[in-house]
Order: structure tokens, then C-alpha cells, then sequence
């Protein structure tokens, strides 16, 4: 399926820890998740929008998630864990990986907002059950293999006056 049409069914999985940092470390700015959603739709009907978040205790972190729901996105919370010798994680790839096989049953396409190169064996996995697979990434820190293993890549950082704050 190479076509976009609008009739089809979209799922946008948004890894909002991977685009805030890269947004902050390549322009100093922040994302437009309005504008994400609205061009990974792309006039055709939104399924379902989550963005995978981490909280992290910030003050202003309650707003942006509220802010998320209003623009159409369901947040995924997820708490930072601090370890013993002072480290902090918390990622969504399994999370994230585990609901697009949950949804490629119910989407036409799925559109991963993330540079993380650990997604592209799910890109290669959804394009074999049929499920077009777009990525909007900043392109600079974008793994070339899931740029090679998408249907499309739409690279954030061209259009800028579009995607960023």
C-alpha cells in the first residue's frame, strides 16, 4: 500500500522523550504536537494519537500533558526509575512496539514519531502484515535503518516553521 487516501485508518505513535531532546538539542525549541498530528493524518481518519511521555517531576509537565489531550493525543505516562548508583530510565520502546502489533489490525497506517533505529525491525514486522509505516523524525539524529525500513520519512527539520515552536 503506497497510496495515501481518505478513507484510511492512521494510528500516530509520538515518542515524545526522543523528539523533545532532539528538539531542544538541534534548535533550542520545542515541538508543535498540533501540527505533528495534523500532517501525520493527513485528511485521512485518525484512529488513534498517543504520545509516549516520561514524568519526570517538572513543574510545568502537568500542563504539557494536559495540552497533549486537548490537541487529540492520549498520553502514556511513564515514571522515571533512579537507580542505585543515581542513573535514571525510562523508555517507551517496547510500549510503544507492543501497541502498534496491538494496532495494526485496526489501522491502515502508522505513523512512528521517533529517530530511534530500534523501531525499524517493527517497521519491517507492520509492512509485512500490510500496515504502511510513515516516520516523522528530525533526520539528523534519525537511524538510516528506519529510515530504510519506512515507507515514507518526513524529516522535521525542513519544515521547521511547520513542526517547531
Amino acid at each position: 500500500m503506497t497510496e495515501i487516501h481518505p478513507s484510511q485508518r492512521v494510528a500516530m505513535l509520538a515518542d515524545a522523550q526522543n523528539l523533545y531532546h532532539t528538539a531542544q538539542s538541534l534548535f533550542s525549541r520545542n515541538i508543535d504536537y498540533a501540527a505533528l498530528l495534523e500532517k501525520g493524518v493527513s485528511g485521512r481518519e485518525l484512529t488513534r494519537a498517543i504520545a509516549y511521555v516520561v514524568r519526570a517531576d517538572s513543574p510545568e509537565e502537568e500542563s504539557f500533558f494536559e495540552a497533549l489531550v486537548d490537541i487529540g493525543f492520549e498520553p502514556k505516562i511513564k515514571e522515571i526509575k533512579t537507580f542505585g548508583d543515581g542513573s535514571k530510565k525510562a523508555d517507551w520502546d517496547v510500549g510503544m512496539s507492543l501497541d502498534a502489533v496491538t494496532l495494526a489490525n485496526h489501522v491502515d497506517t502508522v505513523v512512528l514519531c521517533t529517530g530511534d533505529g530500534d523501531f525499524s525491525r517493527l517497521c519491517s514486522h507492520l509492512r509485512h502484515e500490510g500496515v504502511r509505516v510513515e516516520v516523522m523524525a528530525f533526520e539528523e539524529s534519525t537511524a538510516d535503518e528506519l529510515i530504510d525500513a519506512a515507507d515514507t520519512f518526513l524529516d522535521l527539520s525542513e519544515r521547521q516553521e511547520t513542526f517547531l515552536l
